[in-house]
This record gives structure tokens, sequence and C-alpha cells, in this order.
């Protein structure tokens, strides 16, 4: 998938999240689900920064501020950027703790920062380099395209999480809540 389709289907993303926050209510949207893990709020805050986060390191790389290395993706980077595939897994706890709890209007704000910086990174990530690259906490050492294609798996992947999040609401699950994995 070239650049151009992994913004679009980012933007696409982006656009339903946003559409998600008209549709949950304020009280809602901090509110701990009743199949446990993360709420509304969570999810938005640890998506949105880690978006953030992965498109400042695609941008460092397409500067040539990253390293320069031929070290590469490990086995569970290649897996993920071959499939498009990131499985639900326990998250390590250093990211279980940076995600906080936000408000609605900080979630927008995030979204606007997020499209922003996604703006401003296409600029540069036409003529990016393949050999400057960032570590990933999990992935590896991802180049500046690669950071881009992570964002669009891992933002399309938390979009599945808020629909769980919704069906157990919907579903007014029994006060004995399953709990639910934290993802990454």
């Amino acid at each position: 998938m070239k650049i151009n389709q992994q913004r679009k289907r980012i933007e696409e993303a982006l656009d339903k999240y946003r559409s998600w926050l008209d549709d949950i209510t304020d009280s809602r949207f901090g509110e701990t689900p009743p199949i446990g893990g993360w709420s509304y709020a969570e999810v938005y805050s640890h998506i949105l920064q880690s978006d953030f986060s992965s498109l400042i390191a695609a941008e460092k790389c397409a500067r040539k501020t990253g390293v320069l290395t031929a070290k590469g993706t490990n086995l569970f980077g290649r897996f993920v950027l071959l499939t498009g595939i990131l499985p639900r897994a326990k998250m390590p706890e250093m990211y279980v703790s940076a995600s906080k709890k936000i408000s609605k209007e900080e979630a927008r704000n995030l979204l606007i920062r997020v499209r922003s910086r996604l703006d401003s990174v296409m600029e540069v990530l036409r003529n990016a380099p393949q050999d400057y690259k960032i570590k990933h906490p999990r992935l590896g050492m991802l180049n500046a395209e690669q950071w881009l294609k992570f964002t669009r798996i891992h933002t399309e992947h938390h979009l599945k999480q808020l629909e769980r999040i919704k069906k157990s609401f919907d579903e007014n699950v029994p006060s004995q809540p399953v709990q639910e994995v934290k993802e990454f």
C-alpha cells in the first residue's frame, strides 16, 4: 500500500474516532465498561498519544535524524507489517500506566493535533530514506514508511476495541464483568 493510501486509511479511521465522540455521552466516555478494561477516554488517550508519537518518529526518520542502520523489524514486527494485524495481547505495564482518562474536549484537541502532524509528515515522507530508523518498543527498528503503516494498523485496531466497549454497554453485561485484556 502506498503512503497516500496509508494516509487515507488513517484519516478515515480518525473520522470514525471523531464520529464516535459525538455519539458517546460525557458520563459514559469516562466510565469503565461492563467487560472491564479501558474506558473510551483511556482508549482515546492511548491511541491519539501513540499516533502523535508514531508520526513524530516517522518525521524524524524522514528528516534523517533517526538512527542510520541496516537493522530492521523483529519477527513480531514483520508479522504485524506484513499482515496488517495487531494481535490482541496483554499490554506492557508502561503503556497501561501511560493512558489516562481524558475529557471529550481533550480527545477532540488531540484528534486535531494528530491530523496536523499527519499533514506535516506527509510533506517529508515522499522522499524518506529507508535506512534511517527509530526503534519501536515491540516491533524493532522502523523507517518512516513503516511508522506510517504501523500508525494505520494501530489506529484501525483500536476501533475494534471501541466497538467491543460499545457492545458491552449496549448488552448491559451483568455485574460480574469479564476482564478484557488491555491492548497495545
